[in-house]
């Protein structure tokens, strides 16, 4: 069953996005992984600000919590390509459509047309502009995209990393437990990054049970808020999936009030996409463009584990929903006067849901 999830955010509310704004040091901003996963800092956000290590995470946790995650992959979605009539063009490739179409997002010197060729760098492999459709184009590959991405194509890591990536990010922008059937996004689900196996282990040596969800992530996800007022700002649509088994398991956990952990802001919005639909939590594999921002009420997650986001962001108003934005406001304040590491490869909070 395939069915959209309309957005659910309570549109009679006002918000101005400059609110939802800060100045970030850009010394601040990681662009390389800690050298282990579970070595990052923690800032437990909750009634006071406490500094931890991510490993700390588990003395948060108890017999019989749930934790959530996500358990999409991300594919080699940066593709290098020109123009049959000359001019360096980058393709990002935003979602797979079928074994040679793709929508992409595009960059190059001069806006492409349609029906324009593009030949992948170094290759024999040709690439035709069919259609605009808004800042995205759907292209058509002359072989196999899977094929195509596997042997030419770089991790696509966000742009204020500003680097090309190396053979560390290939394992280090993935969690541990990626599912290689999921391989559909084009950014990692950071909050999972500071995950090994070793502390995953403990966790469940402790008691607590895990659930897979998947969302697979598009370029949307950084894309931020124009208009000031937020509620005119059009989200992009994402695919999510929960199957039987872990539904099950979601819903044992609501029905023992067990607190409810999500990883990263992706597990949460899948989860409350389904509950917004179905008033429940059930299998489900569709869309979401679900919206979040202060005044939603949440209705599954009870902790969120992310890291910290953009200004101006939809991740950074889901946050101040889930939290409050008094509380979020001090724990960034905090977070830069300490120097936390900011955005995918840095630290992470844990954020109580408010009251």
């Amino acid at each position: 069953m395939r069915v959209r999830v309309s957005p659910s955010a309570p549109f009679r509310i006002s918000l101005d996005i400059e609110d939802y704004n800060f100045e970030l040091p850009e010394a601040l901003i990681a662009k390389e992984p800690k050298s282990e996963r579970s070595s990052s800092r923690l800032l437990i956000a909750e009634d006071r600000l406490i500094d931890k290590k991510f490993s700390d995470l588990i003395d948060n946790l108890g017999n019989g919590d749930l934790l959530v995650i996500n358990d999409t992959k991300v594919f080699k979605a940066r593709l290098e390509a020109q123009k049959v009539s000359g001019g360096k063009v980058e393709l990002l490739i935003e979602r797979k459509i079928d074994a040679n179409n793709a929508l992409a997002l595009t960059k190059s010197n001069r806006p492409l047309r349609e029906s324009e060729r593009l030949q992948v760098t170094n290759t024999n492999i040709f690439a035709d502009i069919i259609k605009k459709d808004g800042y995205l184009s759907l292209i058509q590959f002359s072989e196999d995209i899977d094929d195509v991405l596997d042997r030419f194509g770089t991790v696509p890591l966000p742009p204020y990393i500003d680097r090309k990536p190396d053979d560390n990010d290939e394992a280090r922008y993935q969690t541990v437990y990626a599912d290689a059937n999921n391989m559909n996004s084009v950014a990692a689900p950071t909050a999972g990054l500071h995950f090994d196996n070793e502390l995953l282990e403990r966790i469940k040596d402790k008691g607590v049970n895990i659930a897979s969800i998947t969302l697979n992530i598009g370029i949307g996800t950084f894309k931020p808020i124009k208009q000031n007022d937020v509620k005119k700002h059009i989200m992009h649509s994402e695919k999510i999936y929960l199957s039987e088994s872990n539904a099950k398991i979601i819903n044992e956990a609501l029905l023992s009030n067990s607190r409810i952990f999500c990883v990263g802001t992706t597990s949460l919005r899948c989860l409350e996409s389904i509950y917004s639909k179905f008033d429940e939590i059930k299998s489900y594999e569709g869309e979401t463009d679900i919206f979040i921002y202060p005044g939603f009420k949440f209705k599954v997650a009870d902790y969120l584990i992310t890291n910290f986001h953009l200004p101006k962001t939809t991740l950074l108003l889901l946050v101040s929903a889930f939290s409050g934005l008094d509380r979020i406001k001090a724990a960034y304040k905090h977070a830069i006067e300490n120097e936390y590491r900011f955005f995918s490869y840095g630290d992470a909070m844990l954020l109580k849901r408010q009251d």
